[in-house]
């Protein structure tokens, strides 16, 4: 007697896409990666990306958006395990130490593309949007830290967070998240 077996499901054209151009755009950038080598790689037809996203560009907003909902996804379960807005905070910079710890980490994905976006288009507005989640939960944050200048200190913590991103990428300190943390934990005292 035959055992029929099920197949696995196949990732959908759109997922396929998704995965490749987050694959080659984090490791290459925008600008390096064709949408030829997307296809190629994704293994779909060219006319599966036009059908799914219309253009380059809008798999690029799509890719940021996916990376950015994964942070905030990362972030949020990570502020929503602590009691205190300082810890919540603080636990921030934790979550950043361990995505920098990552053998392929090459940076912020949403600092290199707005780098490499050619204009202020939609790109760079996907990029900014996304940052200003981040920008918004530290001012939240402070906020309810009853800091002096909930604005200010936002800002103060985000320039910390982005360098901190920046230099373990640079300059391969693995460090830095947890050298900015000690420095966000003092501007908290």
């Amino acid at each position: 007697m035959e055992t029929e077996t099920a197949a696995a499901p196949r990732t959908s054209a759109r997922e396929r896409l998704l995965a490749a151009a987050d694959e080659l755009f984090y490791e290459h950038g925008i600008n390096r990666v064709g949408i030829d080598r997307v296809i190629e790689h994704a293994g779909v037809a060219k006319a599966s990306l036009y059908d799914c996203f219309g253009s380059k560009e809008e798999l690029i907003r799509a890719y940021l958006k996916r990376r950015g909902d994964r942070r905030q996804a990362l972030l949020s379960e990570r502020i929503a395990l602590q009691k205190t807005p300082r810890d919540k905070i603080l636990s921030m910079f934790d979550s950043l130490a361990e995505v920098v710890s990552q053998p392929n980490y090459r940076g912020c994905v949403f600092q290199r593309t707005s780098a490499e976006a050619i204009d202020e288009g939609a790109i760079r507005s996907t990029c900014d949007e996304l940052r200003g989640w981040l920008r918004a939960q530290f001012t939240e944050l402070a906020r309810q830290a009853k800091a002096a200048d909930p604005e200010l200190l936002g800002q103060q913590l985000v320039l910390l967070y982005d360098g901190a991103s920046a230099t373990a990428y640079l300059d391969g300190d693995k460090n830095a998240p947890r050298a900015a943390r000690a420095l966000a934990a003092k501007m908290l005292s």
